[in-house]
């Protein structure tokens, strides 16, 4: 068996580090621990219990390695450094008994099924963002296989799966994640994760994967028992030092990084990436450890369209261009102004960030026609300019939601965007997302407007956890919104168990309508020849006054008009032979207006409601 990494890193001065299995029947450990004098493999066995001790020789590098015989796949170790621990791998593939016990040595053997497997095109993205441990009652991975053919009939074309690197416990958003490598083995572990990427895969599902690399959680974090080097105080997050990407011992960290994003493309068969909070992965050297993330991950699976996609709050056109234009080479990007101008509009939400939302369908429309709102505008919020041009940016590039596990999750009870808004609102805000040129994101259950909450979980040990919990209700003191509101204990484990799905709520009638608008709205969005063409000049958006907003969609010679009334009563001219196409509020989607809306060459609705008509291309 190779080693786990390829010849990039080697060429980098970086030689592979981890444990793997070479030919025969041996195991290859190599650890990197700069100002150390001796490092000892501590042997473990199922249950946890260390055994013998297999010295390591010093390599170049600053590197320790060594090789055991007659030992496999299967293998459980910790590393003893200095006499001090032993502690996990950091660049361990599987820690079945938690990021504080043993680390196993594993073999990508599995017997994939997905040899033609191309990848989704990312004009044709409809993305359904997953948390495993709640998805389903099971919480695992391949709980989550007879699920696929139900979101397949939807319209979605790619999952993407919250945080899977081991983090402590097991309930977690997957955001304080310390073993990168390691699928959680409470989801399944590795076996899991392959089952469920290669089923989606025969499905016609790509599966992006929610990476985390600006930050790494506090609870099972040994990187710094190796190296100092690890984090830099030379640069600062909102979770303290930031990793070290451009200083001293940076290569080694930098390799940690791209070899895991190698490994979720090669090993996993993963079609792609998230990464959490780019804006926080601060890096001054060249090429920019962003640029070469996205390099990694597309050289990783040759053939294969890959993609990588930044949750990053700045509005950066930077981050889109390709390296050639003086960018950084990513795919897409999380344009979050769609969403905070939606509830601003709907919901009235005013505080934090949405100060520097009006809800105005002026600025809406506006946000339409550019994918992103801010281009340069001051931030009341930020107190200074922000943002770029999106112009000449092609609008799959801009991922837009009207919620999602942020915009729920982090609110103080966990309530989803139908709990803050009439049905009639979430139906008409749902068909302006998914009939928009942008790529829709969904957060699971939305389909069927869920009422199940997505709160804030955590399962650390007894101090953190306490901290964590302080710290929660802290936060929310000063909103006014949840004054009185007693904020549910992130380590409670009914709060874990409150924000699992109730699939069958979804047959229900109060929510199978909404579930057939979402399905007839991503129907079109897949077949309509106006709704297909997303080049210059196929989309624009405009103000019917200050309570609705329309959306224009054009290609094969056909117009889609996208008439949203957020408030009162809109009347809009259509031209002679203009085809209603659907209006939100019809019986079959859960609404009450039985006569449609479209009569005497106009459209009229009460809102919030939306009405969908189709006409030959005016010339």
């Amino acid at each position: 068996m190779a080693s786990p990494d390829d010849s990039r890193a080697v060429r980098a001065g970086v030689p592979p580090l981890g444990a793997w299995v070479e030919e025969g029947s041996r195991v290859r450990w190599r650890v990197w621990a700069p100002g150390h004098q001796r490092l000892e493999v501590v042997l473990h066995d199922a249950k946890g219990q260390p055994g013998r001790a297999v010295p390591l020789a010093r390599e170049p590098g600053d590197c320790f390695g060594g090789v055991l015989e007659d030992h496999g796949a299967g293998t459980l170790y910790k590393l003893r450094v200095d006499g001090e621990g032993p502690f996990p791998d950091p660049w361990s593939r599987s820690q079945p008994l938690g990021v504080h016990g043993p680390s196993e040595v594993v073999v990508p053997d599995f017997e994939w099924t997905d040899a033609g497997w191309k990848g989704v095109e990312p004009q044709a993205l409809v993305i359904y963002e997953v948390h495993v441990g709640t998805a389903t009652p099971e919480g695992t991975f391949e709980a989550l296989i007879p699920r696929l053919p139900g979101l397949k009939d939807l319209g979605v074309t790619a999952l993407e799966i919250m945080p899977v690197a081991a983090f402590p416990g097991v309930r977690n958003w997957g955001y304080d994640g310390v073993d990168l490598f390691a699928p959680l083995h409470a989801y399944g572990g590795p076996e899991g994760l392959r089952r469920l990427i290669d089923a989606a895969h025969a499905r016609g599902l790509a599966v992006l994967i929610d990476a985390v690399y600006n930050h790494f959680g506090p609870d099972g974090n040994y990187l710094r028992a190796y190296s100092p080097h690890y984090f830099t105080g030379r640069h600062h997050t909102p979770w303290g030092d930031a990793v070290n990407y451009d200083g001293e011992g940076s290569a080694y960290v930098r390799s940690l990084v791209l070899s895991n994003v190698e490994m979720w493309i090669r090993d996993y068969h993963a079609d792609g990436l998230r990464l959490d909070a780019a804006h926080a992965i601060i890096d001054d050297g060249k090429p920019h450890l962003l640029t070469e993330i996205a390099e990694r991950a597309r050289a990783a699976a040759p053939g294969r369209r890959v993609l990588v996609i930044a949750e990053d709050e700045r509005n950066e056109r930077r981050l889109l261009l390709p390296t050639a234009k003086d960018g950084l080479g990513l795919d897409g990007v999380w344009a979050d102004d769609f969403h905070h101008q939606m509830r601003r509009a709907f919901a009235g939400d005013s505080e934090g960030y949405y100060q520097d939302y009006t809800g105005s369908t002026e600025d809406l429309a506006r946000t339409l026609r550019q994918g992103w709102f801010y281009e340069g505008q001051v931030s009341k919020n930020l107190g200074h300019a922000r943002g770029t041009k999106a112009e000449g940016l092609e609008p799959w590039r801009f991922v837009h939601c009207i919620q999602n596990h942020d915009q729920v999750g982090n609110r103080a009870l966990g309530e989803r965007l139908g709990h803050d808004v009439s049905p009639a609102a979430f139906r008409a805000m749902s068909t302006l997302l998914l009939l928009s040129p942008y790529t829709p994101l969904l957060f699971m259950g939305q389909e069927w407007n869920a009422s199940t909450p997505f709160l804030y979980f955590t399962d650390h040990n007894a101090e953190l956890g306490r901290l964590v919990t302080e710290g929660r209700r802290k936060e929310f003191a000063g909103f006014k919104r949840f004054a009185g509101a007693e904020v549910p204990d992130p380590q409670a484990q009914d709060t874990f168990k409150r924000s699992r799905l109730d699939w069958s709520e979804a047959e229900k009638p109060e929510h199978a309508g909404v579930r057939a608008l979402y399905r007839e709205l991503l129907r079109l969005r897949a077949t309509d020849a106006a709704l297909k063409e997303i080049g210059p000049g196929s989309y624009d958006a405009r103000a019917l006054g200050p309570d609705a907003v329309l959306l224009e969609r054009r290609g094969g010679g056909q117009t889609l008009q996208v008439l949203v009334s957020l408030r009162g009563s809109v009347e809009h001219r259509v031209p002679p032979g203009a085809e209603l196409v659907l209006w939100s509020e019809a019986p079959r989607f859960g609404g009450s207006v039985e006569s449609p809306p479209l009569r005497d060459g106009a459209v009229r609705l009460r809102g919030p409601a939306a009405a969908v008509v189709r006409f030959t291309a005016l010339r």
